[in-house]
């Protein structure tokens, strides 16, 4: 079941950031080990290339240059933040919250900070709670919220498994919540989670119910493991039955919608999604080609794109789609103001 929830005060994007870490690795270099072709690997994903944290980067690093970046385009200094929600399915450690080390980081010393794992579908998630959080607790009349996704998967994918390893990279996106005029921002989000299919994307060990041990690394448990046509074909089948369903929740029809932003999971699987979507006026934002799937990261890196190549106009409906482990399905309906 879909729960949704409607933005009354109006909140909106303020500014987006992002930040890919510089190494590049191509398909041709990500096909070795993982015993495929660039190829095979560009003709099933759509992906050409993909991004890997140096060694001394982790998802805090990559969150605080989106964020920064973010806070830039948005004109708010660190100070003005009341909160910091951190989506992320990789956190540099399991306690404590990488929120709050981004806190540190940036030195946004007010701001109460706090992560959220919904895995693919994080961004969304936290979205959904930063906007309700910014419109309903009155901290300030100008009060502001940023709201990160940052993954660095490298870490965690077995560069062996040609089911993971080819699909995804590294990399952090954000954006600054604010007050916006009437009308405008976040207009609703819808949340749900089946979680009859739990076991279809997991990472098994290191966690209380297997913790890490000589034994669980022998067997690889602890890096990321995904059954991935189940995967395809959940989100191909509910994935186009949520966004019918938020549009109308909100009564908007789904000629209205000018952009549709997804988690960047494969091209190839996105291309299939566009037709049963339904919305026929929408522009389709597709940078998984050069991010490949940055996890909780990719909605806020696309957008980012988007709106820094003046492609999101003011007034114009957007609409935001993520997925993930869980399972997990989060949507968002935007009035542009950014």
């Amino acid at each position: 079941m879909t729960v949704y929830s409607t933005v009354h005060t109006p909140v909106g994007v303020l500014g987006t950031g992002s930040f890919l870490p510089e190494r590049v690795v191509p398909n041709e270099l990500a096909a070795l080990p993982a015993g495929v072709t660039a190829d095979w690997i560009e003709r099933k994903t759509g992906i050409r290339e993909r991004h890997h944290a140096a060694a001394h980067e982790a998802t805090s690093d990559l969150a605080a240059e989106a964020a920064v970046r973010a806070l830039e385009n948005s004109g708010t200094a660190p100070e003005q933040l009341d909160w910091i929600i951190v989506a992320t399915s990789t956190p540099d450690h399991p306690q404590p919250a990488t929120a709050a080390l981004l806190q540190h980081r940036i030195g946004a010393f007010r701001a109460a900070a706090f992560d959220v794992n919904a895995v693919c579908a994080g961004f969304v998630a936290a979205l959904h709670t930063g906007a309700l959080l910014c419109a309903g607790t009155g901290v300030a009349v100008d009060g502001r919220v940023l709201v990160v996704g940052a993954e660095t998967y490298s870490r965690i994918v077995d560069p062996t498994d040609r089911r993971t390893a080819p699909l995804f990279g590294d990399g952090a996106g954000a954006v600054v919540l604010g007050p916006v005029a009437e009308g405008g921002g976040v207009l609703g989000t819808g949340l749900a989670t089946d979680s009859r299919f739990h076991d279809l994307i997991g990472v098994p060990a290191g966690g209380s119910r297997l913790p890490a041990s000589d034994k669980t690394v022998a067997a690889g448990d602890h890096y990321f493991r995904m059954r991935g046509r189940e995967v395809r074909e959940y989100v191909l089948r509910e994935l186009p039955t949520a966004v019918r369903e938020l549009l109308r929740a909100f009564d908007v029809g789904p000629e209205d919608v000018d952009h549709f932003v997804p988690h960047q999971a494969n091209g190839a699987m996105l291309k299939d999604l566009l037709e049963p979507l339904g919305l026929p006026r929408a522009r389709a934002h597709l940078p998984v080609t050069h991010h490949a799937n940055t996890g909780a990261a990719s909605i806020p890196l696309a957008l980012d794109e988007a709106h820094r190549s003046g492609l999101l106009r003011r007034g114009e409906l957007v609409v935001l789609a993520g997925f993930g482990g869980g399972m997990t399905l989060g949507t968002a309906l935007l009035r542009w103001t950014g």
